[in-house]
Parts: C-alpha cells; sequence; structure tokens
C-alpha cells in the first residue's frame, strides 16, 4: 500500500504540474502573417517602425531591398530596391526621411518616405551594419569596417542626420563590432566587441574607449544588446553557447547568464513589462526580470528557420518577426501579439 500511494501522489504531483504548465499564458501569441511572396531564399535583417503611420521597414539584406509594409492594410507597398546589403534603419517622422544603412556600398542611404525616392547619401566604409539612433542628437552610431571589409580594426562612425554627414569615426580594435546602445544619462555608448568576445564602453564625447567588460568566460561571439538604464543593467546575447547574459553597468561583472537560443540576432527589452525576447532560428525566448540580479524563462515561442531578426514594437503591443523564404515557407513577417 505505501508504493501505491507514492506511486498515486507522484501521479497527482505530474497532472497538476502539466495542468499548470498547460494553463500559463504564453508570451507571444500569433495574430497573422504578411506574406512576401516576391522574396526568394536569403536573410533578413533589421526592422524600423514609423510608429505614427502605421509602417514597418524591413531590410531584406539577401534580396538586396528593403520592404515598406503597411499595417492598416497588411500588405506591402513598396520596395526600395536600389540597395545592395541593407542591414538596418533610422525613420526620422519629423522629415519624413528613412536612413538605410548599406554594407554592400558603405553608404547611409536617405529616402524621402512618402515616395521612396533617394534624397542624399554619407559615406562609410564598407560593411556597415548595425547602428543605435540617439534621439536627443538625431546621431546614428554606425559600424562600419572591419574583417568583412579587409581590416584588422572597426569604426563606429557619428552620423548626424540633419546635417547628413558623418561627424567622427571612432576606431575599435576589433575586426567585428555588432549591436550598440546609448546611455541616455551620461557619455557612454555600449558597443559587442564580438572580435574580442567583450563589451566595449565608449566616452561618445571624447570618441574614445573607456575600458572592456571581457564575456569570454560565460560565452563567445556577443551579438545582440538591450539595456535597462534605470536598473544599470546591459544584456547581451551569445552564440557559442547560446547565452542571455546581464551585465552591471557599474562594475562592469557579469550578474548572471541563461541558455536562450543559440542562433540569435536581435533583442528587445521592454522596460514597462520587464521582459527581454531574444530571437534566433527557429524560437523566440521570453525572459521576466524579477529584480536587476533574477531573471526566468517565461516562455520559448515557436519562430522559424532562420528567422532572427525582429522588432518590439510596445506602442502597438506588438512584435514582428522577419521569416525567410525556406522550402516551403513563403517568406514573410510574422506578427505576435503581446501577452500580459
Amino acid at each position: 500500500m505505501g508504493k501505491l500511494r507514492a506511486r498515486a501522489c507522484i501521479a497527482a504531483f505530474v497532472l497538476v504540474t502539466v495542468g499548470a504548465h498547460a494553463q500559463q499564458k504564453a508570451p507571444l501569441v500569433v495574430e497573422k502573417t504578411i506574406p512576401l511572396p516576391s522574396f526568394g531564399d536569403g536573410d533578413f535583417d533589421h526592422f524600423a517602425a514609423d510608429v505614427q503611420g502605421q509602417r514597418l521597414f524591413l531590410a531584406a539584406e539577401e534580396n538586396h531591398a528593403v520592404v515598406i509594409l503597411d499595417l492598416n492594410a497588411g500588405k506591402p507597398v513598396h520596395t526600395i530596391s536600389d540597395v545592395k546589403a541593407p542591414h538596418s534603419m533610422v525613420y526620422r517622422p519629423d522629415l519624413k526621411q528613412l536612413f538605410v544603412v548599406d554594407g554592400g556600398v558603405g553608404k547611409v542611404k536617405i529616402y524621402d518616405s512618402d515616395s521612396f525616392k533617394p534624397i542624399g547619401s554619407i559615406d562609410l566604409k564598407l560593411d556597415a551594419d548595425s547602428m543605435v539612433y540617439e534621439p536627443s542628437t538625431k546621431y546614428m552610431y554606425v559600424v562600419n569596417g572591419g574583417k568583412d571589409a579587409d581590416l584588422t580594426y572597426s569604426f563606429i562612425s557619428v552620423v548626424d542626420t540633419t546635417a547628413q554627414k558623418n561627424l567622427a569615426d571612432i576606431k575599435v580594435d576589433s575586426d567585428a563590432v555588432e549591436a550598440l546602445a546609448i546611455e541616455k544619462s551620461g557619455p557612454r555608448l555600449f558597443a559587442n566587441l564580438t572580435g574580442k568576445d567583450a563589451v566595449g564602453v565608449i566616452d561618445r564625447q571624447k570618441h574614445t574607449i573607456i575600458t572592456t567588460w571581457p564575456t569570454g568566460q560565460v560565452a563567445k561571439h556577443l551579438v545582440a544588446m538591450g539595456f535597462d538604464e534605470a536598473g544599470h543593467r546591459l544584456f547581451v546575447t551569445a552564440r557559442n553557447p547560446g547565452k542571455l547574459i546581464a551585465l552591471d553597468t557599474d562594475s562592469g561583472k557579469v550578474i548572471t547568464s541563461l541558455d536562450c537560443v543559440s542562433n540569435n540576432d536581435d533583442m528587445a527589452y521592454d522596460s514597462a513589462s520587464k521582459r527581454i525576447y531574444v530571437s534566433g532560428t527557429g524560437e523566440i525566448d521570453v525572459f521576466q526580470q524579477k529584480d536587476a540580479d533574477h531573471y526566468v524563462s517565461i516562455g520559448k515561442v515557436p519562430g522559424a528557420y532562420r528567422a532572427r531578426t525582429s522588432i518590439l514594437v510596445p506602442e502597438w503591443s506588438r512584435y514582428y518577426l522577419a521569416v525567410p523564404h525556406h522550402a516551403a515557407t513563403t517568406a514573410g513577417v510574422r506578427i505576435y501579439k503581446v501577452m500580459p
């Protein structure tokens, strides 16, 4: 009888656990997909949003295009095709201009956002790629150079989008630099020095590296970045192995790390919900920040093959995932509703 009772208790515990798990709400729920049937095989890169105009801009990196999606109409409405390898973008609603980082020609290309006609460009080095935008100054900080430009070092260029010129090139001793984040309350710029397995801390005013924070002891090949400035925490992802790493921005020390999808490329931190979203091939990892030192996984949401780039638009309570064409899967933008 003792063994039977023990087995019954175990079975009851399993049923309760499974039931509780089933009742747990998924943090993201698919609403629909906007198909992009004209695009063949090839990765997408980053998004930009026109919040007021209900539009998304998507860099179709390997299809040599930028797609403009009208979210009210639920379809693509225009394609910019005079780009070689678009990677990242900034939309300025006050100017009605779209700034596209084209790594294939080493330029920031500027387009009128109504007609989408080209209206100018700013020269950089080849392999211009990731960037971060500073709303207070209207500056873009753009990564360029590095090993794909046959250089052993990289640059982070300071691009004035109002004057439409490159103000300065910050030289970085790493042949690969990925995501960036800006400190609003101070002069620091954070950069994933992927070639060094470290985070670089840069003084935006002096255009120099202040220090580096190594992360190779936890994982290698840093890619995406998010920033909780109020909580003094910087989040970075690594691919080898797949990790989400939280660092203290006062000391640079690693606070904690959690497993995440290995082939990741984008991250979003939502300061309102204290959630972190990491997209990579096959899935989206969602983490909840309990406090500055503690984080838990609250869901692994199905993604798609090589669907690694995404954008969270908190104003719309929506999360968008770029899905490349693969086998029977049509290219498209998958729209998820963010669940409370």
